[in-house]
C-alpha cells in the first residue's frame, strides 16, 4: 500500500549524494548550518568541505549495493548529481534497498513549462549544450512519477542556476518556469534554502516544484 508522510522534523540524519558539486556543496552547508547530521557522499570525498556534523565518505552512484549500504539508517536521501552521469533506476533501487522513505532530487529546469504544454527544453533557443542533461532530467522526473512507495520530491531550479547569495527571499511554483523582469534565475545558495525547507516541513510529497526570484 502506498502512503505519504508529512511529518515535520527539526533535526534529521541526511545522506547527500554529490556533496562536492555546485548545488551539493551549498546544500551541504545549509544542512550543517541548520544542525542536521549529514553523510556527504562523493567519488572524491577529499573535495567535500569540512563542516560541523558532516561525515565525508566515498561513494559511487552507479554501485547500487554499495550506495544502499551508505544510505541505510538515514531519515532522508538527497541526490545532487548530473543526470547524464547517473541512472534513476539504480538510485531509486538503492534508496529502496536502504529502507529510506524520503528521497529528494536536485532537478533541472528543462522540463518546466513556459506555456501550457510547452516545455523549456523544446523552445528553439534552448542551448544545445544543455539538451542532453535536460532530457535526462525530464526522464528522471517521469520515472519518479511512477514511484508510489517512496516520498519523493523533485525540485527544479529556474533557467539560470548560478552562484550567488543566500537571501532567503524567493518564490515557489509548480510545473511552470518562474521568471521576472530580470529573467529566470535562482542562486545555488537560495535553492539550498528551499530544498532544506522541504525536508524540514514537507509540502511537495510525490510532486515536482520549482524555485526562483
Amino acid at each position: 500500500m502506498s502512503y505519504i508522510r508529512t511529518m515535520e522534523i527539526a533535526v534529521a540524519k541526511i545522506a547527500l549524494i554529490g556533496a562536492s558539486g555546485n548545488a551539493g556543496s551549498r546544500i551541504l552547508k545549509e544542512l550543517s548550518d541548520r544542525g542536521h547530521q549529514v553523510t556527504a557522499i562523493a567519488r572524491n570525498p577529499e573535495k567535500i568541505a569540512a563542516l560541523p556534523r558532516v561525515v565525508a565518505v566515498r561513494g559511487d552512484a552507479s554501485d547500487r549495493n554499495g550506495l544502499a549500504a551508505l544510505l541505510t539508517g538515514h531519515d532522508a536521501v538527497i541526490s545532487s548529481i548530473h543526470f547524464t552521469a547517473s541512472d534513476p533506476d539504480v538510485l531509486i533501487a538503492a534508496v529502496r534497498t536502504a529502507g529510506v522513505g524520503r528521497y529528494l532530487v536536485v532537478g533541472g529546469a528543462g522540463s518546466l513549462e513556459v506555456a501550457p504544454g510547452q516545455r523549456l527544453i523544446d523552445q528553439p533557443d534552448f542551448p544545445e549544450a544543455y539538451k542532453a542533461e535536460a532530457s535526462k532530467g525530464a526522464a528522471f522526473l517521469d520515472r519518479l512519477k511512477t514511484v508510489d512507495d517512496l516520498d519523493w520530491t523533485f525540485l527544479s531550479p529556474s533557467a539560470m542556476f548560478v552562484p550567488g547569495e543566500r537571501t532567503g527571499r524567493f518564490r515557489l511554483g509548480g510545473d511552470q518556469l518562474l521568471s521576472s523582469p530580470a529573467g529566470s534565475s535562482i542562486s545555488f545558495e537560495d535553492y539550498a534554502v528551499a530544498l532544506v525547507d522541504e525536508i524540514e516541513k514537507p509540502a511537495h510529497i510525490r510532486r515536482r516544484f520549482t524555485v526562483g526570484y
